[in-house]
C-alpha cells in the first residue's frame, strides 16, 4: 500500500473517530443558559376568621380559595356558638369572626376588647317569627317557652314583635338555642314558637304542617330599621397593632363579595361546599344572580357598606338611610339594658371602629377629602 494511500485511511479513520464521539456525547456541548430570576415571594399576614355555617358570612372561604388577596393567609374556622368566637377573640385566639350586628354594645358594656368594623348585610325575608299550628294568636304565647339565640338579634326580633303584640318579655320564657337545636325544639313541640333565619326557618314549616308565619324581615319596618342583618368584628389588639392586616382583611372580604355578584353561580358552589349545605340552601339565603334577594339577605358591597356606616355619600335602597349605624347602635343599646345583657347606654363611638373600612374605601378612590 502506498503512503498515500495510508494517510487517506488514517484520515478516514479520525474522521470516523470524530463522528463517534461526538454521536456519544450528544453532539457539541450548547452554550449554558442563563436562568431566569425566580420572582420574589410574596409576605402572607396571617389572621385568623371565625364564622358560623350560614351563607351570608362565608365570602370568606371565596376570598381563600381564588386568593383575592395574594398578601392574606387566611385561617378560617367554623364556630357555631358566636360567644365561644368573642371568648377565642378576648383571649387573642381570633383576630376576626363574622356574626350577626348587634354585639358591640355588650362588648363595650363588659368591657370586651372587640369592636364592630362593618355592616354587611340586612336580612331582607331570611328572618321569621313562626308559631306552633296549635298556638292561634300571639297571646296565647304567654306563660310558654320561645325559642332564640339570646344575646342575638333574634332576641331583640322576638322581644320588639312580642311587645307589639301586647306581650311583655317577662310573660315568656326565653330558650337559648343555636338554630339546629331550635328547628328541633320546634318539631318536638318542646317551644310554642321561634325565630329562625333560612334554611332553618323553612324545615319548620315543612315538617310542621300548619305552622305560622307571623313576621319577615321582608316587611318594610324591619328593612327599613336594618335592625336584622350581620357584622364583621376584630380585636382590638388586631387593630391597634396590625392595621395593615386589618385592612387587607377588609378588602379580601369585599373583594369576594365582587367576585361572587359578578360569578354567583360558581360562588354558591364554593359556599355549599366550604359548610356543608346544599347550593340551593345557599341559594335560598343569599340569591343566585348577586343581586338584592327579597326572601333572603341584601350583601352590602363596600360603597353600601360605607354609606351605612356613614362614611361615604349615597342613599342606600329598601329605605336604609345614610349612617344607619347610629340609630342601629342605639336600638340594640335599648334592647340589651332592657333584657339584662347590658347596664348602660353607650355611645356608638365606644364600640366602633371604621378605619378598616375608611382605608379600603379610600385606597379605590371612593372617599373624598371631606370625607
Amino acid at each position: 500500500m502506498s503512503r498515500l494511500m495510508q494517510r487517506a485511511l488514517m484520515k478516514h479513520w479520525l474522521a470516523l473517530a470524530v463522528l463517534l464521539t461526538l454521536g456519544a456525547c450528544g453532539g457539541p456541548e450548547e452554550p449554558a443558559k442563563v436562568a431566569e430570576p425566580a420572582a420574589p415571594e410574596i409576605s402572607k399576614e396571617t389572621v385568623k376568621v371565625s364564622l358560623f355555617s350560614w351563607p351570608g358570612y362565608s365570602f370568606w372561604f371565596i376570598a381563600k380559595e381564588k386568593n383575592l388577596v395574594p398578601e392574606l393567609d387566611l385561617d378560617i374556622r367554623v364556630i357555631e356558638d358566636p360567644y365561644e368566637s368573642f371568648g377565642l377573640m378576648s383571649a387573642g385566639q381570633l383576630d376576626i369572626t363574622s356574626s350577626t350586628v348587634e354585639y358591640g354594645p355588650i362588648a363595650v358594656d363588659k368591657d370586651v376588647p372587640v369592636k364592630l368594623v362593618a355592616y354587611t348585610n340586612p336580612s331582607y325575608g331570611t328572618d321569621k317569627i313562626i308559631l306552633r299550628p296549635d298556638i292561634a294568636s300571639p297571646s296565647e304565647l304567654a306563660g310558654k317557652k320561645v325559642a332564640v339565640l339570646e344575646g342575638g338579634l333574634t332576641q331583640i326580633f322576638m322581644g320588639i314583635w312580642l311587645e307589639e303584640n301586647g306581650i311583655a318579655i317577662d310573660e315568656v320564657e326565653f330558650v337559648n338555642v343555636i338554630m339546629d337545636e331550635a328547628v328541633g325544639a320546634m318539631l318536638s313541640n318542646d317551644v310554642a314558637a321561634g325565630e329562625f333565619w333560612e334554611p332553618f326557618g323553612s324545615k319548620v314549616i315543612a315538617g310542621m304542617p300548619g305552622a305560622q308565619v307571623m313576621a319577615t324581615s321582608a316587611e318594610d319596618k324591619w328593612i327599613r330599621t336594618a335592625l336584622l342583618g350581620d357584622g364583621m368584628y376584630m380585636t382590638s389588639a388586631f387593630l391597634n397593632d396590625r392595621p395593615e392586616a386589618a385592612k387587607l382583611a377588609m378588602k379580601a372580604y369585599f373583594a369576594a363579595v365582587d367576585w361572587w355578584k359578578a360569578n354567583p353561580e360558581e360562588g354558591n358552589k364554593i359556599i355549599a361546599d366550604a359548610i356543608q349545605f346544599s347550593v340551593d340552601d345557599v341559594a335560598m339565603v343569599i340569591g343566585a344572580d348577586g343581586e338584592i334577594y327579597k326572601g333572603g339577605i341584601m350583601v352590602f358591597d363596600k360603597q353600601q357598606a360605607g354609606r351605612f356606616m356613614g362614611l361615604i355619600s349615597g342613599e342606600l335602597p329598601l329605605g336604609m338611610s345614610n349612617g344607619q349605624i347610629v340609630e342601629h347602635w342605639n336600638t340594640t343599646n335599648e334592647w340589651w339594658v332592657k333584657f339584662g345583657q347590658a347596664s348602660d347606654l353607650h355611645d356608638w363611638t365606644e364600640g366602633v371602629v371604621t378605619a378598616p373600612l375608611a382605608a379600603v374605601l379610600s385606597e379605590a378612590g371612593l372617599m373624598t377629602a371631606a370625607e
